[in-house]
């Protein structure tokens, strides 16, 4: 009996182990086949990376090795006075020659700043304010070579200026300006510029936010970047990892812990592209006064959210009124772009190219209104235009306005006669010769002059080349100056 059972224990056992070596393989053949097929599946990245992270390599160094060749460092000199007393203030340079001799030495103002290269040729943008008192800029390239520049046309508004490098004789590598529209906030960019005068200086970081408005102007529309940006960056390229540049790095907040502002690429295009072709910026008006839709107000006119433009008033004769605009209106869009408040219609206006047709959505009396209106030129810009007969304003680098009993009160003028200086282009012949803002002209070429229509009689005409005599009245005090007619 202990025999049999033995025998059938034994057997009993046998069946096990082989049954289990069997199940062991089988699952062992299932659990590789599983891997195999895991390992062979395509991985998923999680949607909150950025489409433009480097993965691959985690470096930006092919990035910076394609942007620093067209990134160049500006070095800028301009002359001024050292010490200049309340009395040279007041009296003016010819008064000071004239009594005292010499004026005071000039002492050369140097500063730093960046740009990048856009163009083969060497056309090349910066910021205004780095290059717009300067009398000698030159730049330096990647590679050492140092270049003479000269300014191709400025705008203050945006911040934007353009040169020209070796006048145009060169060739040098370029960068590509992007489509800033398509940045979105948390995409990866790279700063590149020479912050403390030290070149080719590359900085990290992300698109932190965008159409930022930090009070510098009506333009304000900038892309705001986490990448170190300092003292020097200013006028550099701000740059996707496509290698395009989507902004140029203009602001920085003092104590802000590296946060900087960038001018979009788009907007900056569409200023260089002017600034190249005309040397100024020809800016649009609609004629409106504007004011932000609060809640309060939305509701008092029907409107379905607090979002748009409120019109309180409309300028006769102007394109608004011509297209049928009026006061109470809420303008919702504008060329196809929603108004969230006003600054958004001042930009869209403003870089809107003048006699082109643009459509408008209007809230009215609770329902929604499509106009067309003709953008008009705005009104600065066309007595610019007008001044000097038209185009002496190159030439003279000045703009004049009569002389109302306003203006005379307020510059302490006993008589209307002549004409005062408004506004002086910086490095025109005016401003180089001495003339001011707020002097009065009262002679030209020893005629009188004593209204605008004067002015422009014996300004018409004029080129390059001729010779130009001022009697300037500077306060108290009566001045000569002279000067060759040209562009400065």
């Amino acid at each position: 009996m202990m025999q049999v059972q033995r025998k059938t224990f034994l057997v009993a056992l046998g069946l096990a182990l082989v049954v289990g070596a069997s199940l062991g393989v089988w699952v062992k053949g299932r659990g590789d086949a599983r891997a195999q097929a895991l390992a062979q599946a395509p991985s998923v990245q999680a949607p909150i990376l950025p489409a433009q992270m480097p993965l691959p390599t985690g470096s930006f160094a092919a990035v910076s090795d394609a942007i620093k060749p067209a990134v160049i460092n500006i070095n800028t000199v301009s002359r001024g006075f050292q010490g200049r007393t309340p009395f040279e203030e007041f009296f003016g340079e010819e008064f000071y020659r004239r009594f005292f001799g010499e004026v005071p030495e000039r002492i050369p103002e140097r500063s730093l700043g960046s740009g990048v290269i856009v163009d083969p040729t060497g056309i090349a943008l910066t910021n205004a304010h780095v290059v717009e008192r300067a009398t000698d800029i030159e730049v330096v390239t990647l590679d050492g070579g140092k270049h003479k520049a000269k300014v191709v046309g400025l705008d203050k508004k945006t911040d934007l200026a353009v040169l020209k490098l070796d006048d145009g004789k060169s060739n040098f590598r370029f960068a590509r300006l992007g489509d800033s529209d398509k940045v979105n906030v948390g995409d990866w960019v790279i700063a590149v510029g020479s912050p403390f005068g030290l070149q080719a200086t590359v900085t990290a970081g992300i698109i932190s936010a965008k159409a930022r408005q930090i009070g510098q102007g009506p333009f304000d529309d900038f892309l705001q970047t986490d990448a170190a940006i300092n003292p020097g960056n200013s006028g550099g390229p701000l740059v996707n990892l496509q290698g395009e540049v989507i902004g140029i790095n203009t602001a920085i907040v003092a104590g802000g812990s590296g946060i900087g502002f960038a001018i979009p690429s788009n907007m900056a295009r569409k200023i260089y592209t002017e600034l190249r072709d005309k040397g100024r910026v020809v800016r649009g008006w609609l004629g409106v006064s504007i004011q932000p839709l609060t809640p309060d107000l939305a509701r008092e006119f029907g409107a379905k959210e607090p979002k748009g433009v409120l019109v309180n008033e409309v300028v006769s004769d102007s394109p608004a009124a011509k297209a049928g605009i009026q006061r109470g209106d809420i303008l919702l869009e504008f060329d196809g772009k929603k108004l969230e408040g006003p600054g958004d219609l001042q930009r869209s206006v403003g870089l809107f190219s003048p006699d082109q047709n643009a459509k408008l959505k209007v809230w009215r009396e609770q329902k929604e209104v499509a106009l067309e209106v003709k953008i008009g030129q705005a009104p600065d810009e066309r007595e610019a235009q007008k001044r000097l007969g038209g185009g002496a304003r190159s030439l003279l680098g000045l703009e004049v306005r009569p002389i109302t009993p306003e203006v005379a009160s307020r510059l302490g003028l006993r008589s209307l006669e002549g004409v005062f200086v408004a506004r002086l282009e910086d490095g025109s012949p005016a401003a180089e010769s001495g003339v001011q803002r707020g002097d009065i002209i009262k002679q030209i070429n020893r005629q009188n002059v004593r209204s605008m229509a004067d002015f422009e009689r014996l300004t018409r005409g004029l080129k390059e080349g001729d010779r130009l005599t001022l009697l300037l009245q500077r306060g108290p005090m009566s001045l000569y100056v002279a000067f060759t007619v040209g562009r400065g």
